[in-house]
């Protein structure tokens, strides 16, 4: 049996980390008659509370992309401990969604709003085994290899801060199209090609997808390394990116937060306890 919903229960907060296989998804964003993962998580819960419970993700990955380290948050009532929560959600979830740890939050931490740096991961298969059908659903496969000094080069070209207009499908004009990446950078991807891993502190749509297939381009030969270059310092210029790289390959990988906005409410103290834990008038109390 799990704990029933009382409406006289005062809420918590739960974060929950959670991984996703988004090949059968249409993205993260709850749509009406399309399977998504918001959609999943929030008919999971409300089978487990009989009531409608809200979740909030702290990114709307598109239809096919994948996550290792989404971040979501759920009001419940404060009848469910983290480890019930978890257990739960694995019992009712589809195959395709593993809720990695929940744990208590602050009740005005906001997973998307407090996000300081979100890292993307991206693999691309460059040997013939990555068309295996238990590889391809995972990544962009080529099955040919690339120039890896100028795809290490294009991905140097991307750090620091810029205006990604031209690799966006579509703005944010209220937040502009500016952003800063602090790393972006290709590694190996075991013995099946590369990975990028780009960490930033905003990302605009598609933004990922669009370098990597300008990048792809280049390594291939295809386009100069300038236009990289040229794309970031002269964004309203005639020069366009290449075709974005297949969602199929891409993963939100971490999310990252100030300290504080992880920190559980601290529990309330009992009038003995707090009693108890007054300090003496020679000892100064610790600092906040």
């Amino acid at each position: 049996m799990h704990p029933p919903y009382f409406p006289g229960v005062k809420d918590k907060r739960l974060k929950l980390i959670l991984q996703y296989d988004g090949s059968a998804f249409h993205g993260w964003q709850i749509q009406r008659e399309e399977r998504t993962v918001q959609g999943e998580l929030e008919a999971a819960l409300e089978q487990l509370t009989s009531t409608h419970r809200s979740v909030i993700g702290s990114g709307r990955t598109d239809r096919g992309v994948h996550a290792t380290g989404q971040v979501a948050v759920a009001d419940l009532p404060d009848t469910w401990q983290p480890e019930k929560l978890e257990k739960a959600l694995s019992a009712v979830l589809p195959k395709d969604i593993w809720i990695e740890s929940v744990e208590s939050t602050s009740p005005d931490f906001h997973p998307r709003y407090d996000a300081v740096r979100r890292t993307y991961l991206y693999h691309l298969g460059l040997s013939v085994e990555s068309a295996s059908p238990f590889r391809r659903r995972w990544c962009w496969p080529l099955g040919k290899p690339l120039d890896e000094v100028l795809l290490a080069g294009a991905a140097e070209i991307v750090v620091g801060e810029h205006s990604f207009k031209s690799f966006a499908k579509s703005g944010q004009p209220e937040r502009g199209d500016r952003c800063t990446v602090f790393e972006c950078r290709w590694e190996p991807w075991e013995s099946l090609g590369k990975t990028l891993r780009i960490t930033a502190d905003r990302f605009l749509h598609h933004m990922v997808r669009y370098l990597v297939g300008t990048m792809v381009d280049v390594a291939r030969g295809k386009r100069p390394l300038e236009d990289l270059r040229r794309l970031l310092e002269e964004p309203h210029g005639e020069l366009r990116t290449s075709p974005p790289a297949p969602p199929t390959g891409l993963f939100l990988h971490h999310v990252t937060y100030p300290s504080k906005s992880w920190a559980p409410p601290a529990p309330r103290s009992t009038p003995e306890s707090s009693s108890s834990e007054k300090p003496s008038p020679s000892r100064k109390p610790d600092p906040k």
